[in-house]
């Protein structure tokens, strides 16, 4: 019995380890939650999200806007004018524009102070005496130091007060009397005369004058009875009229 008794309890013994070895062979997690294996339904579907062969086409709408805008309206009355804002920069510089004509010459300025004074200008075109008495122009500016002669007026105006020397040179008219005056300010100070004869001369008037500040010296024609004018060419100067300082009156 004892023997029996031992058997069974090594029996018992040895079935009591097999269980526990089979309890250590059952399957244990080793991954984490989320790490857990995936179904294969869910894999397929993921599958064809991503693949541009399954995926479906986004559908996006348009709405016709003409549809919904309305009319125009009228007009709204007009509002209270806002405050002034503030001044904007200065904007870049524009373009250059067209140079204008040359205008008159203006009435004389201060005197000048520099002791030099000389003019020559000439005259291409002939002139006949129309009038009693006739103002002589110029057309050619040959010398015009400070611009003391006016080629608008005729006159040369004195700046800087002294003695001055003039000089009148012109082309008589075959047949036609010659008759000149050197004018200061108003008065005739000298005579310019040829009769008239069958062929055509140069004459010519000579003469030194004082000046003050202001005075003017220029030429004109006296007609008598007789036609009265001077000859000239465009292509050659017949008339010419000089004038320089000699002397300053203060140096």
């Amino acid at each position: 019995m004892l023997l029996l008794s031992t058997v069974n309890a090594g029996t018992l013994l040895e079935k009591g380890l097999l269980r526990r070895e089979a309890r250590r062979l059952s399957c244990v997690r080793c991954c984490g939650p989320s790490e857990e294996s995936v179904s294969v339904t869910s894999s397929r579907s993921t599958r064809m999200s991503y693949d541009p062969t399954y995926s479906v086409p986004k559908v996006q709408p348009t709405i016709d806007i003409t549809i919904l805008k309305g009319e125009k309206g009228d007009v709204g009355e007009r509002g209270i004018t806002g405050g002034a804002g503030k001044a904007g920069e200065r904007g870049l510089r524009g373009y250059n524009g067209r140079k204008g004509q040359k205008g008159q010459v203006g009435p004389p300025g201060n005197s000048c102070k520099l002791h030099y004074a000389a003019f020559s200008v000439g005259r291409r075109k002939p002139l006949h005496s129309s009038d009693y008495f006739q103002h002589v122009t110029f057309d050619t500016e040959l010398v015009n130091l400070y611009k003391h002669f006016s080629m608008f007026t005729g006159k040369f105006f004195c700046y800087v007060p002294g003695i001055y020397f003039f000089n009148l040179n012109v082309h008589t008219w075959n047949f036609k009397e010659t008759y000149l005056h050197v004018m200061q300010n108003n008065k005739e100070v000298a005579i310019l005369y040829a009769q008239p004869s069958d062929r055509s001369i140069m004459q010519s008037q000579s003469l030194m004058l004082e000046l003050q500040e202001g005075d003017e010296v220029w030429v004109r024609m006296f007609k008598r009875e007789r036609e009265n004018g001077v000859y000239s060419e465009e292509s050659d100067i017949y008339i010419t009229f000089n004038g320089h300082l000699i002397k300053p009156a203060i140096e």
